[in-house]
Order: structure tokens, then sequence, then C-alpha cells
């Protein structure tokens, strides 16, 4: 979405990163930057900097970085508009309503409001003739009409353009309806519904904008469950199925169950904290989401062998969000929905309230199925316990559960201790080995994370950076190199994009701090250039004919010769410095 340069260039001068951190963290002075906790992932020793200089965070520990604009996208999780808006309501600015290109048509919004009345459209086939199998199918789970009102749950028609035909006549265009994920083109290039005879699930952001759907299906076929596609509506990676209800609850904790039906079975009984992730395992951006309104986290995932492999991977991600995490064990019945069908709303609040803790989870989970009166069996235990217990970091919750292993195998606590700080070290000495291997190998240490992103020419890369980063801040060095070399002659393109936009900007007498990348790169992108600002790369005239002269020389190794670019620019360069005309 475009902005006019005039107003994005006032309202980020109005928007000092260090300001608008500092709502979040808490920050210190620390030389010439600032220094935190991150509030991206779970550490105690601050690794999260702050440049006010050149307007960018970067975080040493998990890699997240990028500007001010980027900052609020990741923390209160909202697209590039949305974290437009939220800086110009602090900076007290309004929006000029140019900025959205196409007015009330541009793409994104179209595809939003097409959702929603596609969830319109759907909740109301479910109430006609077509839809009584979905009705039927509904309320044999034991939903009520109530509850499927509250959830706007509905039905897809069981034809190949029913809300295709509905939507367009409501004046809304074939590229619309594909950027919301609501029909398909096939390879002959005929268009159809995305959604035909399901059961439909609206899937809500925390601002109450219908951003997709999950889709199970009546009849026989497969998927059994279709999810709408990623798109610029809907990430189902930043998203949780019903968190704009629960973000609301007076729980103290959220409940994180695995799929839609579990959710609104908890949702109906009175646990009204409960949310699952969408059509995927938990990720980083969901765990963060969930500490953003609660602490604690309740897992209630399936009691099947899945499930519990899905818990032992939702833990670390929960604990590594600095959440406190919980396990629901459930006996008797295979998910949420079938044990208060069974049991009773009471008995899963019993359930709620007896939830172990990760550890006594996981310690309980090695133990399973193991005889430990065989000799080899309580060995094994040990082992497994003993590897838990080294991983805990509370001396306390150590001396715990270690003297509950010790009472389980009758052998002695220090003993079990001991073991625990003999793995407890080698798991520090690992760990250390493998940070000294990252500084000591300038390859990773400047890969970018992501894999569509990495270097192809790590030496050359190397330079790029540092002359990106003489660029960022010297305008007079930056005006000469851009004479002799262009963006294009980079083996990054990443950087030669991000270079071209300095050097752009420089001759426009534009300022070039972080701030010039959130409108056109990716978070990851944003989040790499972020990194490369925090290296240390030396700023002098010297060193930026060396990084030139790498770059070239690494082209020409590559390309067998300088490009005719490459060449024009260089001559071009000569001839200034001599003083040459043009003749």
């Amino acid at each position: 979405m475009a902005y006019p340069r005039e107003f994005m260039d006032e309202l980020l001068a109005r928007s000092d990163i260090v300001s608008v951190v500092s709502r979040y963290v808490s920050l210190s002075r620390r030389g010439s930057g600032n220094l935190g906790l991150c509030p991206f992932h779970n550490e105690k020793t601050p690794s999260f900097h702050v440049s006010s200089d050149k307007q960018f965070f970067h975080c040493f520990g998990c890699g997240a970085g990028g500007d001010v604009i980027s900052f609020v996208m990741k923390i209160e999780n909202l697209d590039f508009p949305d974290a437009v808006a939220k800086l110009a309501e602090w900076a007290g600015m309004e929006i000029p309503q140019s900025d959205y290109g196409a007015g009330e048509r541009n793409l994104r919004r179209r595809a939003e409001e097409a959702c929603r009345d596609a969830a319109r459209f759907f909740h109301e086939k479910l109430r006609e003739d077509k839809g009584a199998d979905a009705r039927g199918y509904l309320l044999g789970r034991g939903l009520s009409p109530a509850t499927i009102t509250r959830f706007g749950l509905g039905y897809s028609p069981n034809a190949w353009t029913g809300l295709l035909d509905a939507l367009t006549a409501k004046g809304y265009t074939k590229a619309e309806l594909l950027e919301a994920g609501l029909i398909i083109t096939n390879e002959k290039g005929r268009v159809y519904d995305r959604f035909r005879d399901r059961a439909m699930f609206p899937i809500i952001n925390v601002r109450g904008t219908v951003i997709g759907f999950g889709g199970r299906i009546m009849g026989n076929g497969e998927p059994k469950y279709l999810n709408s596609p990623e798109s610029s509506v809907f990430n189902k990676r930043k998203n949780l199925y019903a968190l704009n209800i629960a973000k609301s609850s007076r729980a103290d904790y959220m409940i994180l169950a695995e799929g839609y039906m579990d959710v609104i079975a908890l949702h109906q009984a009175g646990f009204d904290s409960a949310v699952a992730s969408l059509g995927t395992a938990l990720t980083d951006e969901q765990a963060h989401l969930i500490s953003k309104y609660k602490s604690r986290v309740v897992i209630a995932y399936d009691s099947d062998k899945a499930g519990r492999s899905a818990t032992e991977r939702a833990i670390d991600i929960l604990k590594k969000a600095g959440l406190d995490v919980r396990v629901i064990v459930m006996t008797g019945a295979k998910d949420p929905d079938e044990f208060i069908k069974k049991f009773g709303r009471e008995k899963y609040a019993k359930l709620i309230e007896n939830a172990l803790s990760s550890a006594e989870y996981r310690l309980a989970a090695a133990r399973q199925e193991l005889d430990l009166s065989d000799d080899k069996q309580r060995v094994a235990y040990i082992k497994s316990a003993v590897g838990q217990l080294a991983r805990m970091q509370s001396t306390i919750e150590r001396e715990i559960y270690a003297g509950r292993v010790a009472q389980e195998t009758n052998v002695t606590r220090d003993a079990i201790l001991q073991e625990a700080e003999r793995e407890r070290k080698r798991l520090i000495r690992e760990k250390k080995r493998e940070t000294e291997r990252k500084i000591l190998d300038p390859v990773s240490s400047i890969m970018p994370r992501e894999r569509s992103e990495r270097y192809t020419n790590p030496h050359s890369a190397i330079a790029e950076e540092a002359l990106l980063t003489v660029c960022m801040s010297d305008t007079k060095l930056c005006s000469g190199v851009s004479e002799r070399i262009s963006g294009s002659m980079f083996s990054s393109p990443l950087l030669g994009r991000a270079f071209d936009i300095v050097c752009a900007r420089t001759r426009e007498g534009a300022e070039t701090d972080m701030s010039v990348f959130s409108e056109n790169f990716s978070e990851s992108e944003n989040a790499h250039l972020a990194a490369v600002l925090a290296r240390n790369a030396e700023k002098s005239a010297d060193a930026a004919d060396d990084y030139i002269d790498i770059i070239q020389g690494e082209n020409i190794k590559s390309e067998g010769k300088l490009s005719d670019e490459a060449i024009l620019a260089a001559a071009e360069y000569y001839r200034k410095k001599k003083g040459l005309n043009n003749g």
C-alpha cells in the first residue's frame, strides 16, 4: 500500500523508535544504543538492541529486527497499513484518504470485504434445505443454535460457482475473490469455488475481521478439512482460531486445543479462553500472540500418539515465549469435545485445575509403559528423567523433581542430582561450542535465516553488506559510490535492492535510516537488514573502494567479465575524477 513520501517521512520523524519500543520494553542506555530483554523470545540476558541513530532494532538472540513500523507490526501482530495507522494515532497525524491507491476497491480491503460477505453467504445457506446435512452434523456434535450463530458457522453449497455467482453479483471481481482465497483457477483458466459441500468455520482475527475459512467435508472426499490459502488477508502462522473471543476471557489462562470443534465445544461449556492453531503445528508467532493476553497456557491436545507428539513440540515453543505451560492429561476420551460429552463440564474443570506442569508431564511421559521393577527399564527411565532435570533452569525445581524420581526408582536423590548436574554441564559445554562455532564461522554468522534469501557468494556478500552500511551512514560517500556501482552487480538480490533504494534516497536528499526499507521488504528481509546495520563495518573512503573492488572482482569471476553497466559506470567515474569532459 503506497503512502505519499511526505506523509511517511513526517510520520517516521515523529515516531522515534526508542520511544515507541519503550512502550513495551524497558530499555537502558548502553554506549551509543539501547539494550533490553527481547519481547519476541524468552531471555534472561538482554540481547535486544535499539539504535536511535539508525532507527532500527535487532535482537542478537532470535534475529528479529527492522524499523519502528516493523516493530509495531510484530509486537501487535498487525499488517503494514494498520501499523502505520497506530503510529499515526500516537503521533497525532491523519492518514491521507488518497493513500489507499485504488480507494475503496483496494485489493486487500476488497478481499477482506469479500470474506465478510462470504461468511454471511455460508451462514445463510446453512439455514436452507440444502444445508440440512451440515446443520445436522453440527447439531449432532452437540452444538446449540446459539453457539452456531455465535461462531458464524455455515455451509458451502455443493455447486461449482455458488459463492462465485453470489459475490460477483455484489460487484466483486474475480481478482478480489482470488486474493481472498474464495475461488480457484484451474489449468484451463476455469474459475470455481474453493469450498464446496463443507461445514464452514469463519476465521476471525483479533480486530473482528473475517480473514479466512476452514471447511469440513460433508460427504466422502479429501481433504477432510480444507483451509483458506495464505494471502495478504490470511496468514495462518500469525492467527489463532477464536482468539477474537478468547482475548476477552476473564480466565487467567488460555486453553490451546487442536481443532475448531474442540474449541467451540469448550466455549459452549463455558471455557471461553480456548483457541487453536490453524491447520498447522503451533508457531512461534502464535505463542507470542498468546503471551500478549495471558501468562499461562493449558495445552489440551488429543490424547492419541499424534496429540502427545504435538504437545511435546508445543511445550518448547510456548516456554520460549515466556509462558507458564500446563498440560491436561485425559483418560477415557480422545479429545476435549468427547470428554465433556461423556463426563461433563465439572470434570473437565478439574482436569484444568490439576493440569501438570511441563516438567511433570514430561517425566510422566518418560515413565509411561515402563516397568520400573525391571532394572533395564528403570535405568532407561532415570536417563530420560535426568535429561529433563538438566534442562530445568531452577535449582529448586531440580531438587523437587529429583526427589520424586528418587522415590519412584529407589535411587538416592543425591545420585539423581549428581547425574543431572553432569548432564547440565555437558549441555552448557555443547551450547558454548555451538556458539563459538558460529562466531568463528563468518559464513554462517552473516547468512540470512530464510533459506530463500541465503547468499550464493558469501565473500562478495560481506563486502556488499559493508558497502550498504557505508552508504547509509555517509551521504557524501554514498554519492560517490553510487556513480561506480549499482545493486544489479551485487551477488545478493536482497542487498542489491536495498543498496539501490538507499542510493536513490541519497540522490533526492532524503534521510536513509532503517525506515526506508519498511514498505519494500518482508519481515524476514527487514530483520536481516537490521542485523547487517548492527554489524560494525569500517566506514571510510578507502574501505568503500576496497568493498567495490571485491564486489566487482567477484562479479568478474561469476560472469566471466564485467557487465556493460559496470564498465560504463567505471568509465564515467574515471572521467569525472580526472576532470575530463564528455569528449
